[in-house]
């Protein structure tokens, strides 16, 4: 994993161009619904401060964050339901600026902590440069769901590394998430980056990879895209089976959008 000064870096440049970007949205943008669940655009926005006010909380007072997650789960609603209605139905750039503001405090208690810090969360705790990482894939990830609706292409760079590396990582996950057994060894992986590098992981193997574009690869492992509407290569029944599951985000089991729904 890289060092938390790059992760953080990294992180906030994320969060700069999509701040950039939403700033140039009208007004009547922020209700519409997205293919993602059809949660509008200020869903998305919402469900980002939602996630990053966890991190934040946790970082300053974990008995405060285990407070708050307790009451979240003794609500019983929707999590998209619970926020709207913590969030008192905070819309547009009202919600925006509330967002990015508290984004930009994240990210610098994050640049300011001790690298091997660890966070209280539902799980088990977790390393501040694996949250970063975290928030880091959240926030590309979601995002896609607003450049799809609006039809729109963005550019990429190699910040993707880091969503890269979480989606080799949770080979595992995906399959223990499930209650299944993933088959060994996992499949090598040969990515050509937004900048044209090629980014491998594990061993060569001709009959068991994952090859192709590191942007496809990241979309699938976030579940953006089903693996059928991408170019990526696909070798050995161990990587079918996992492409075709694919999550590196923590959770219950989460399906990817169905064959021509985005992208």
């Amino acid at each position: 994993m890289a060092n938390l000064d790059t992760i953080v870096a990294d992180l906030r440049a994320e969060g700069d161009e999509l701040y950039t970007f939403l700033q140039s949205l009208d007004a009547s943008d922020w209700t519409r619904a997205t293919a993602f669940k059809a949660w509008t655009i200020n869903d998305v926005v919402q469900h980002l401060y939602f996630g990053d006010y966890m991190g934040l909380t946790s970082h300053k007072n974990a008995e405060e964050f285990l407070a708050f997650m307790a009451a979240v789960q003794k609500a019983e609603m929707p999590l998209v339901a619970y926020t709207r209605q913590w969030l008192d139905g905070e819309t547009g750039s009202a919600m925006l600026e509330r967002w990015h503001n508290q984004f930009m405090e994240m990210c610098d208690r994050f640049g300011d902590s001790d690298p091997d810090m660890r966070l209280t969360w539902a799980g088990p705790d977790m390393g501040i440069s694996m949250f970063a990482t975290a928030r880091l894939m959240e926030t590309w990830a979601h995002s896609w769901a607003i450049y799809d609706l609006l039809g729109l292409s963005r550019q990429q760079t190699d910040r993707i590394r880091h969503i890269a590396t979480i989606g080799v990582k949770t080979y595992g996950w995906t399959f223990a998430n499930r209650k299944l057994q993933p088959l060994a060894p996992p499949p090598y992986i040969r990515l050509v980056a937004p900048s044209g590098q090629v980014w491998e992981w594990n061993t060569p193997q001709d009959d068991n990879s994952v090859t192709g574009r590191a942007v496809e690869f990241c979309q699938v492992v976030t579940q953006v895209r089903n693996i059928a509407d991408t170019q990526l290569t696909l070798a050995g029944v161990a990587a079918k089976q996992w492409m075709t599951i694919a999550q590196c985000f923590a959770g219950p089991p989460e399906e990817p959008p169905q064959k021509g729904v985005r992208g």
